[in-house]
C-alpha cells in the first residue's frame, strides 16, 4: 500500500484536539484512530506494539543485522489535527494536477488559487490529495503516520534491506502543545529520532521557536452608563488599549524568517472583565523573554493608570528551541543531509516558524529534528499533500533507517 492510500483512510477519523480540555488525549476520537493503528501495526508484524492510558502508540522493528549493537532511530508523528478549521466529514479526493488553480469544489467554486499559492505550479504532472474545500484535509499529521507505516511495511516485507533498530511513536494532542506531556522516553527507547511533521519534501529542520503563552486578565467596574462618569472601568476598552501597545511590526502578519512576534489569538469579555490570549515566539530566547517583560510592563502602565490589579498577566513557557540540543548532536542532521545528497535533493534547513513534538523530545533526551511530509497549507481548508512527494518521504525514511546502521 502506498502512503497516500493509508492517509486517505486515516483522514476519515475526526481527530481534532481540544485546547479547552484538561485531559490527555483531549478528545475521545483520537482513541479511535489509535486503536486502528495498533491493529494495523500488529497485523503488519511490528513488534512490541502498545497503547498506553494517555493514547500514545508505540512499536518497534528490531534490526535485521546479526549482532547489531548500533543506535536505535525513532520516527514520530501525531494523531490529532488542528481545530482551527472544520475537521469532520472530510471528503478527501485525489486530483491529477495539470497546472493553474487546484479545483477543490466546482459547485461551490472552492479552489487553491495559483495566484495566492504560486508554488503549486511546481507540482504540475503530480497527483494532489485535498479536501472538497469545506474542511481541512488532515495531512498534518496523518501524512506522517502514513509514511512511517509505509516505511515499516516496506522494511518488514523486504528483509534484504538491512537496517538498525527502529522505534515508532504516534502521539496525541500535538496541535495544542501537549504531545509530549506523557511521552515515555524510556519505553520509546530511541537514541535519536525524527518527527515526520513538516511541510514540503526536502525539509530537515533543527530549529524551532522558543514559545510562551501569555494570558492577560482585565478587571473592570460596571455601572449604568448614564451615571458612569469617573466611575466606570470598561474592561473591554482597557483590553483594547493593552493590545494597541503591542508593536504592530512584531506580529505574524509582518514577520518572517528569524523574526519573532507577539500574536493575539483570542479576545473576549464585557465591561466587568476581559481576557486575551497571546503567544510569543522567537528563535532567540533572549528576544522571547524581552517580549514577555514588555507585556508585564504594559500591564504595569495600565495598572498605574486605572488602579492596581486592573490588569494581570500570566506567562507560561510552552517549548524551547531544539537547536540548543541538536547543536550538541550534529550527526542527527548530517545523516539526513547525506541521504538527501544521495537522492539528489537540495535540502531546506530553514528554521521552523512553529514547533513540533521534537522540540520537547530533544530536551527530554532524544534529539529530534523535523522532516517534511510532502504537504502544504496546513491548518486550513486549502491544505493538500502531493502523492509523489509522499512516496519520496517513504524512500527517505527507509534510507535513514539503512544509514543509521552504519553509524
Amino acid at each position: 500500500m502506498r502512503a497516500y492510500e493509508r492517509m486517505l483512510e486515516y483522514v476519515k477519523y475526526p481527530t481534532a484536539s481540544d485546547p479547552e480540555s484538561t485531559v490527555v488525549p483531549s478528545t475521545q476520537t483520537q482513541w479511535d484512530l489509535a486503536r486502528a493503528l495498533v491493529k494495523e501495526m500488529k497485523e503488519m508484524g511490528i513488534s512490541n506494539v502498545s497503547l498506553d492510558e494517555h493514547c500514545y502508540v508505540m512499536g518497534e522493528i528490531p534490526s535485521n543485522i546479526e549482532g547489531y549493537n548500533g543506535p536505535s532511530v525513532g520516527f514520530v508523528a501525531h494523531m490529532d489535527v488542528s481545530c482551527e478549521a472544520p475537521a469532520e466529514n472530510i471528503k478527501a479526493q485525489v486530483i491529477e494536477y495539470n497546472g493553474g488553480d487546484i479545483i477543490q469544489n466546482e459547485e461551490l467554486d472552492l479552489r487553491i488559487d495559483v495566484n495566492t499559492f504560486p508554488f503549486i505550479e511546481k507540482y504540475k504532472g503530480c497527483h494532489i490529495v485535498t479536501s472538497d474545500g469545506t474542511t481541512l484535509l488532515g495531512a498534518d499529521n496523518k501524512a506522517g503516520i502514513a509514511e512511517i507505516l509505509t516505511m515499516a511495511e516496506t522494511l518488514l516485507n523486504n528483509p534484504e534491506i538491512k537496517h538498525g533498530n527502529i522505534k515508532i511513536a504516534f502521539t496525541p494532542d500535538e496541535e495544542i502543545g501537549c504531545g509530549t506531556e506523557f511521552f515515555n522516553v524510556e519505553r520509546f527507547g530511541a537514541d535519536f529520532a525524527y518527527t515526520v511533521d513538516g511541510d514540503a519534501f526536502g525539509e530537515c529542520q533543527s530549529e524551532t521557536f522558543n514559545a510562551f503563552t501569555v494570558n492577560v486578565y482585565v478587571t473592570g467596574f460596571n455601572i449604568h452608563p448614564g451615571s458612569a462618569k469617573n466611575r466606570m472601568k470598561n474592561a473591554i476598552r482597557i483590553a483594547a488599549e493593552y493590545e494597541v501597545m503591542i508593536p504592530d511590526a512584531e506580529t505574524p502578519e509582518h514577520t518572517e524568517g528569524y523574526e519573532g512576534f507577539y500574536h493575539l489569538c483570542e479576545m473576549k469579555g464585557d465591561v466587568e472583565s476581559a481576557q486575551m490570549e497571546y503567544i510569543i515566539r522567537d528563535h532567540d530566547i533572549n528576544e522571547a523573554q524581552r517580549r514577555c517583560e514588555f507585556m508585564k510592563k504594559a500591564a504595569d502602565y495600565l495598572n498605574s493608570k486605572y488602579g492596581e490589579g486592573t490588569v494581570r498577566v500570566e506567562i507560561t513557557p510552552s517549548y524551547r528551541n531544539m537547536r540548543e540540543v541538536i547543536e550538541e548532536k550534529p550527526q542527527v542532521v548530517e545523516l539526513v543531509l547525506a541521504v538527501y545528497e544521495e537522492m539528489g535533493v537540495s535540502p531546506d534547513t530553514a528554521p521552523i516558524r512553529g514547533g513540533t513534538d521534537g522540540a520537547n523530545l530533544s530536551f527530554m533526551g532524544v534529539p529530534c529534528p523535523n522532516l517534511g511530509t510532502g504537504g502544504h497549507n496546513y491548518h486550513g481548508r486549502k491544505e493538500f499533500a502531493v502523492v509523489e512527494e509522499m512516496d519520496k518521504v517513504v524512500d527517505l525514511l527507509i534510507r535513514i533507517a539503512e544509514k543509521t546502521a552504519e553509524l
